[in-house]
C-alpha cells in the first residue's frame, strides 16, 4: 500500500475513535471515570472494554484495516450495554451512528451507568437470538466475500471452451491482494443494482480510494476478474448495460463521432437512461491476461506477440478454421468425444457447400489432433478483418486479427505526448487516472498545465477472451487498469447444460 492509502485508513478509524468522543466524554464521567480519556484513541476503547470486563485484546484487532472498523462497532456496542441498552435498534444506533447516539445518552440525565452486573445477567429472547446470529452471518460472509473469495458465474461463451456458459467459479481475492472496497456503503450480496426496482445498491457520498493489501501483479496467462472498465457510464436498460456498452452506441449513433453520438443520447433521456458507476460497482467480467505492464503487444494472424516473440494459445481456446476433410462421413459422437465439437450447434459446425468443407469452431488442441489424426487435409484459420478497434482512430488501420504494436502502460512509464500516444492512452489519463486533459492547437494539457510527457500513476493490463471471436475485450475498449482488477479465476466448483456437467466439478482453471 501506498503511504496515501495507509494515510486514509488511519484517518477512517481515526474518526471512528474520536467522532463519538463528545458524548463519550459524558458516559465515561456517568461511569466514574474522567471524562477527557474519550478523547484519546484507542486509549478509549480501551476503558470502555475494562468497564464492560471485555477481553483487552480487542483493542489490538482494532489496528486491522477494515476489519478494525467492525471490532471498534462491537465495542460501541458492548459499551452501551453497560447504560441499560439491550434493544436491536439501540446496537444499531450503537454501532453505525454513535457520534449521534451517544451524546444523546450522555446528556440525558435519566440514562444512568448501570455496570457490568446486569448487562452480563441479560439474556436476548429466541428472535433476538435470531436476528443476532443473522447480522453476524451477513457481516461474515460480506468479509470474506471481500477480503477471501468469491462466486462467479459464467454467463457468456467468450471464454470458451476454458469456461462454459453456467461454469461457477471461485474467485481468489488473496492472489493479487484484497482491495478494499471503495464503495463500502452497499447493500450486502448485491453488485450494483437492487432487485425489482433496479435502483442503485449503494452510497457514493463516501469513497475510499484504491487501496490493495499485499499487493501481487497479475501474471500473464492468468484468468481475471475485473471490472468492466467501460462500464462507468451505462445506458439503464436491460438490452443495454455491458452488452451494449455506453460508448459504442454512441459512436454508432454519431456514425463515428462521439461527441455526435453522445449528445443523440443526451438529448433523449427516456430512450437513453444513463447511470454512472464507480469502480468497484461496474459490471464483472472475465477473461484471460495476455499482456502485462510495459509489454510490447502485437497480434499477427490471430497470434499474439509480446515484446516480438510468439505466444502460445491457451489449449481450450478456439477461433473458425475452414477445414477441408478427406471426405469421410463425419460421426456426431466421435466429433463430440475426439474433438469437442458440437454438429448440432450452428455457431460450430457449419457446411460451407463445397465438396467436404466446413466451417469449425476448434479449439486448439481439437485443431491439432484433427491434422495429426489425418482428418483434415487443409486448415485455414478465419482471419478478420474489422476494424472497429480501440482505440477508433482512422489514421490507425488496426484490425480485431491483426492489431497494435501497442505498449501497455506501467506505473512509473514516461509517453511523449503526440497524436497517436494521446489517441491510445488519453482515456487511461482521463478517466483511470482521474486527470482533466485536453489538446488545444497541437499541444496538450494535463490539469490546466501545457506538457509535453506523461507518466503513469498505475499499472495496467491487456485482457482477452480464450474464444477469440467471440469475445468483448480489450480490443474493443482498451487496457483494464489495476484498480480494476477483482481476483483471480481458480476453481470451477459447479458446471450446469440441462443437468450437472459432473467431469468439471472441482477442475482448477488454467
Amino acid at each position: 500500500m501506498s503511504s496515501h492509502q495507509v494515510f486514509v485508513l488511519i484517518t477512517i478509524q481515526l474518526l471512528l475513535l474520536l467522532l463519538p468522543s463528545f458524548g463519550g466524554y459524558k458516559l465515561f464521567e456517568k461511569a466514574g471515570v474522567s471524562g477527557w480519556k474519550a478523547f484519546v484513541p484507542i486509549y478509549n476503547t480501551w476503558i470502555m472494554l475494562g468497564l464492560g470486563r471485555r477481553p483487552k485484546h480487542w483493542v489490538l484487532w482494532q489496528a486491522v484495516p477494515v476489519l478494525g472498523w467492525f471490532i471498534t462497532m462491537g465495542i460501541y456496542v458492548e459499551f452501551v450495554k453497560l447504560y441499560g441498552r439491550f434493544k436491536f435498534w439501540e446496537h444499531a444506533l450503537a454501532a453505525l451512528l454513535p457520534f449521534l447516539y451517544f451524546p444523546y445518552l450522555g446528556f440525558d440525565p435519566s440514562i444512568k451507568f448501570t455496570g457490568f452486573e446486569p448487562a452480563h445477567k441479560h439474556r436476548k429472547g429466541k428472535v433476538r437470538e435470531w436476528v443476532d446470529a443473522g447480522v453476524f452471518a451477513v457481516v461474515a460472509a460480506t468479509l470474506i466475500r471481500t477480503f477471501v473469495f468469491e462466486a462467479y458465474v459464467i454467463p457468456t461463451g467468450s471464454m470458451e471452451k476454458t469456461l462454459l456458459i453456467n461454469d461457477f467459479l471461485f474467485v481468489s481475492k488473496w492472489a493479487y491482494g484484497p482491495r478494499i472496497p471503495m464503495t463500502p456503503l452497499s447493500i450486502p450480496f448485491v453488485h450494483n443494482s437492487l432487485p425489482v426496482t433496479n435502483g442503485k445498491s449503494y452510497l457514493e457520498w463516501l469513497h475510499i480510494p484504491y487501496t490493495r493489501w499485499f499487493e501481487t501483479p497479475v501474471k500473464r496467462g492468468d484468468v481475471v476478474v475485473f471490472n468492466f472498465p467501460a462500464g462507468d457510464t451505462v445506458i439503464n436498460l436491460p438490452d443495454y448495460q455491458s452488452q451494449q456498452p455506453y460508448y459504442d452506441v454512441i459512436r454508432q449513433l454519431g456514425r463515428g463521432n462521439s461527441d455526435s453520438g453522445r449528445q443523440i443520447v443526451l438529448n433523449s433521456p427516456d430512450q437513453y437512461p444513463l447511470i454512472f458507476r464507480p469502480v468497484d460497482k461496474e459490471e464483472n467480467y472475465i477473461k484471460r491476461c495476455v499482456g502485462i505492464p510495459g509489454d510490447t503487444l502485437q497480434i499477427k494472424d490471430q497470434i499474439i506477440y509480446i515484446d516480438g516473440k510468439a505466444q502460445e494459445l491457451p489449449p481450450a481456446s478456439e477461433t473458425y478454421y475452414t477445414v477441408t476433410t478427406k471426405g469421410q462421413p463425419l460421426d456426431e459422437n466421435v466429433m463430440r468425444d475426439e474433438y469437442n465439437l458440437d454438429m448440432n450447434n450452428g455457431d460450430e459446425f457449419v457446411a460451407t457447400g463445397a465438396p467436404n468443407e466446413y466451417r469449425l469452431l476448434l479449439t486448439q488442441a481439437a485443431k491439432e489432433k484433427m491434422l495429426k489424426d489425418g482428418l483434415a487435409v487443409g486448415m485455414v484459420p478465419e482471419i478478420d478483418s474489422s476494424t472497429d478497434v480501440y482505440p477508433y482512430w482512422d489514421l490507425i488501420h488496426w484490425t480485431r486479427d491483426n492489431y497494435g504494436p501497442i505498449v501497455i502502460p506501467k506505473r512509473g512509464m514516461t509517453i511523449k505526448m503526440e497524436p497517436l500516444n494521446y489517441a491510445l492512452y488519453q482515456r487511461a489519463i482521463r478517466v483511470y487516472e482521474g486527470n482533466d486533459l485536453e489538446t488545444r492547437g497541437g499541444k496538450y494539457y494535463v490539469n490546466g498545465k501545457e506538457v509535453t510527457d506523461y507518466t503513469f500513476k498505475m499499472n495496467y493490463y491487456w485482457m482477452m477472451g480464450d474464444n477469440r471471436h467471440g469475445s468483448q475485450d480489450s480490443r474493443y475498449w482498451g487496457f483494464v487498469s489495476e484498480d480494476h482488477i477483482v481476483g483471480k479465476a481458480s476453481l470451477i466448483w459447479l458446471s450446469w447444460d440441462k443437468g450437472i456437467r459432473w467431469s468439471r466439478l472441482f477442475r482448477g482453471i488454467k
